[in-house]
């Protein structure tokens, strides 16, 4: 099989459509009604995912508990609109430090990645879509990419990281192993 190489517009370039795109798409009301997640690509054209199963919400809901409690100083998101050099993404669960959130303002769409952008694995992400999505966050200013995995345990990468870190270094004391509380 053949290797296809896309050039994508530096994240400068392409943050002024996709935040423009992005309010569209937030005050288009028929939108509005459809079930899952949005994201967009480069081209603004719309990325609809059917809503993940219950277990993908459970970590999502406790890595942002764990991490409000941690690192209080910041603000902790869900389902966080980032604007990236392939559209808007969004991360899981991000964290924000102060600055970061001056520098959304009042906007509707991150315009650089929040501090740390979590995904949830799901069963239809394949590595090579991981691995796409981290190189987009850190693109675009993350400074940590966190990964859940779908029995919880957690990884942790840095920007120039070619394995995991074996710690989170803006978040030291984040659990390695995520325990969701029998139902």
């Amino acid at each position: 099989m053949g290797t296809l190489t896309i050039e994508l517009p530096p994240h400068q370039t392409q943050t002024a459509f996709n935040l423009r795109r992005w309010a569209e798409l937030l005050a288009n009301r028929e939108l509005a009604r459809f079930e899952g997640r949005i994201e967009t690509d480069r081209h603004g054209q719309i990325i609809i995912s059917p809503p993940p199963p219950p277990s993908h919400g459970s970590f999502q809901s406790e890595i942002a508990y764990l991490l409000r409690g941690f690192m209080p100083n910041g603000r902790t998101l869900t389902d966080c609109p980032i604007s990236t050099a392939d559209g808007v993404k969004a991360a899981d669960v991000a964290w924000a430090s102060p600055e970061r959130m001056r520098e959304l303002g009042d906007g509707v769409c991150f315009p650089q990645a929040p501090d740390i952008c979590v995904e949830v694995v799901s069963p239809s992400n394949t590595e090579a879509e991981l691995q796409e999505k981290m190189a987009l966050y850190f693109d675009a200013g993350a400074r940590e990419v966190w990964l859940c995995s779908a029995s919880g345990a957690m990884s942790f990468f840095g920007p120039r990281a070619v394995r995991p870190l074996s710690i989170s270094e803006l978040c030291p004391q984040f659990p390695m192993q995520i325990e969701l509380s029998p139902a």
